[in-house]
């Protein structure tokens, strides 16, 4: 080899091997709106987690002296209470903190749940199609057009309003959507040629599924995972603003929202506050969901 051809292969190198490191730049870059909002969504996950150590006050404690006081910029507002106060003078950054607790549990459960029923009866329709695919469409379709609210009411005036059962409700009302998406592309997997040789090998249906199929979809899920605990955070305050789900005096954002809709023209901050809490954090994980289905979605070239 001539040393010309030795400098040339010196020179090809490094660039070849900055390439991919360019390339993954350039991605991060173009997902910065998701990567900002992962980091936001970061801080409110600690918040609620640190809760009992970040709180600068007990989110139960009573003071009718400081009842309705405004926030630490407006007139009459004190420091110790950056927020103010609400109807009974509970410090509202100690509530809302508290509340991000229950707003994450119940996304997070209610999400695996739905995620969990959604994905086992999407691939039994879309691999053994049928009746089975006919069983589990039609009861797709009777869960998509039954009213949610209605569905909310009959649970929950039959066990109770109580944390779980907002869980349980919220993850069985949730799942059509995995079951469809998932049915779907397992109806286009089990085609390929790899599936074919599994089943030519003489492997297990539940092998197939479980280890050929389903490992296949995980980006998918993980998208729409992400996407849901958005929709069922909203949901949760919905219910609790009604009064179907968490509580007083148990700090939580949609039942804070309701206690605060009577005030809302002499004392705006107590529903406001929480309310925005509901929209940042709502707003955060779609970002971060739109940003994880861009960089999983082997179509989108980023």
């Amino acid at each position: 080899m001539s040393a010309q051809t030795e400098v040339e292969l010196a020179e090809l190198g490094p660039s070849r091997a900055g390439a991919p490191r360019a390339g993954l730049a350039t991605r991060l870059r173009r997902l910065r709106w998701g990567l900002a909002a992962c980091a936001v969504l970061l801080l409110v996950v600690a918040s609620a987690i640190f809760a009992p150590q970040i709180s600068p006050h007990d989110p139960l404690s009573v003071n009718i002296r400081h009842r309705l006081a405004p926030p630490a910029w407006m007139e009459g507002g004190a420091a110790r209470h950056l927020l103010g106060t609400d109807q009974v003078g509970r410090d509202l950054l100690s509530r809302i903190i508290y509340g991000g607790r229950v707003s994450l549990v119940v996304g997070a459960g209610a999400v695996l749940i739905a995620a969990t029923i959604g994905v086992l009866l999407g691939l039994g329709a879309g691999y053994f199609g049928g009746r089975t695919d006919w069983t589990i469409m039609t009861l797709i379709n009777v869960m998509l057009t039954f009213p949610f609210v209605l569905l909310a009411l009959a649970v929950i005036a039959v066990l109770g309003p109580s944390l779980p059962n907002m869980i349980l409700v919220l993850g069985v009302a949730g799942w059509p959507i995995y079951a469809r998406v998932i049915r779907a592309e397992t109806m286009a997997i089990r085609e390929r040629e790899f599936v074919l040789a599994g089943r030519a090998l003489g492997m297990s249906h539940a092998r197939i599924v479980f280890r050929q199929i389903a490992p296949n979809l995980v980006s998918v899920i993980v998208v729409i995972a992400t996407l849901q605990v958005a929709q069922v955070i909203i949901f949760e305050s919905f219910l609790s603003f009604l009064g179907l789900g968490i509580q007083p005096p148990t700090p939580a954002w949609g039942n804070m929202l309701g206690e605060g809709r009577v005030y809302m023209l002499n004392s705006w901050w107590i529903a406001t506050f929480p309310g925005l809490a509901i929209f940042l954090t709502t707003l955060v994980i779609n970002l971060m969901g739109n940003a994880l289905r861009d960089w999983l979605d082997p179509h989108l070239k980023l």
